[in-house]
């Protein structure tokens, strides 16, 4: 489940009615059907989610079955209330598993920012599972989930986790389709 937003338009870093050291926290493991049927809300956000989907099938295509990603930026927010305007991205974090066999260029390309924010409105940024977790792998971490749980102003705020399913976005598809097309966004 996703939760609402808060009065200050954030996910809430904590499950409401939970206590502060509950586990019920953010990141929020949530599928990606959840995720469609949750924020396709909009024509700009549906272009977005759009776009997410055809980067988690190029992802599959490039030989990334295994692995979920964080999902976060303006994209997780009340950006329309807040700022008066619709989000322009959508924040990821891609925890993969590299297999044996995998295309290693096509890999890169979807891994680089620019390329991946114009062509599917995803700020791209990976994370290798199946390595030796060092310190510096802990350190990227905490990074991540330090830099995800603030505002730039120091508020908490959630984010959510959604696994590498190729099966349910097939169904994600589907309903992000069926949803654009009885708001009229096609």
């Amino acid at each position: 489940m996703i939760p609402k937003w808060n009065i200050q338009g954030l996910l809430p870093p904590i499950k409401p009615g939970e206590s502060g050291n509950s586990h019920q926290r953010s990141p929020y493991d949530v599928d990606i059907v959840t995720l469609i049927d949750h924020f396709a809300t909009s024509q700009e956000r549906c272009k977005i989610l759009d776009g997410l989907l055809k980067y988690r099938l190029a992802l599959y295509e490039a030989g990334i079955q295994e692995g979920f990603q964080w999902l976060d930026g303006s994209f997780m927010q009340d950006i329309e209330t807040q700022e008066s305007r619709p989000p322009n991205d959508i924040d990821v974090v891609t925890f993969l598993v590299i297999p044996n066999q995998f295309d290693q260029d096509r890999l890169m390309m979807l891994f680089d920012t620019q390329k991946t924010k114009k062509e599917f409105f995803v700020d791209a940024y990976p994370f290798q599972l199946n390595q030796k977790y060092d310190t510096s792998a802990i350190k990227i971490i905490a990074y991540w989930y330090s830099m995800w749980s603030h505002t730039r102003d120091g508020s908490w705020k959630g984010f959510l986790q959604v696994s590498l399913n190729s099966s349910q976005d097939k169904d994600a598809r589907g309903l992000l389709k069926a949803i654009k097309k009885e708001k009229g966004y096609e």
